[in-house]
């Protein structure tokens, strides 16, 4: 098969889902190009996400497409083919991100804040900057992605599908093989160290 990931558009393609998942399941190249050309970006983005490596993320897309093709005929079309292939590529990422180990991964145990023995925070919380507004800005954009790199990889997964990827408790106990209640303890406790990773760039300052 042709890379999927640099294929060049280069025949017509059915504009209607119907049509096209007809074509699909008939073995239509043109089809399958149409499909390659239409959702590698959105696929590439979710990978990228998961995997923060773009050899990793094109591969991943990569073997999202071909696992696709194979199981083309079993689609029922109860989803949109979009939604389908967005799944089967962050399976795809999450399987090739059990197969590797992360390396330099921040302990989330220093993030996460402390108690005294009253019960009260350590360090109270400080007030941040109009968070909309500054997630309007390139460099907190690009701050918040970093920040989530450098959470240990079980909190910084559950994070992305649930709170990027908006992917449903349920769903994210799924894709990651573990049950409802540990979902929500690491995105709790994921939410918590990131707060910490950017408190200090989004702090208000004293005029």
């Amino acid at each position: 098969m042709a890379d999927a990931i640099s294929i060049e558009n280069n025949a017509a393609s059915p504009d209607d889902e119907g049509e096209l998942l007809a074509a699909l399941r008939a073995g239509d190249d043109a089809a399958y190009r149409s499909l390659v050309m239409t959702h590698t970006p959105a696929l590439l983005t979710v990978a990228r996400r998961i995997l923060s490596s773009e050899e990793d993320a094109r591969d991943a897309v990569q073997e999202a497409f071909v696992s696709a093709f194979k199981s083309i005929a079993r689609f029922e079309g109860g989803s949109k083919l979009s939604t389908w292939l967005h799944r089967i590529a962050v399976n795809a990422a999450l399987m090739k991100l059990r197969s590797r180990k992360r390396s330099q991964e921040t302990s989330i145990e220093e993030l996460l804040p402390t108690f005294r023995d009253d019960g009260h925070a350590s360090q109270p919380s400080s007030r941040w900057r109009d968070a909309a507004a500054e997630a309007q800005r390139r460099e907190v954009r690009d701050l918040v992605r970093q920040s989530i790199d450098r959470l240990p990889e079980i909190y910084r997964t559950v994070l992305l599908l649930r709170d990027i990827e908006e992917y449903s408790t349920e769903e994210t106990a799924e894709l990651l093989e573990i049950n409802a209640n540990a979902v929500k303890t690491r995105l709790h406790r994921a939410r918590q160290a990131l707060r910490s990773l950017l408190d200090p760039h989004m702090r208000e300052t004293s005029a």
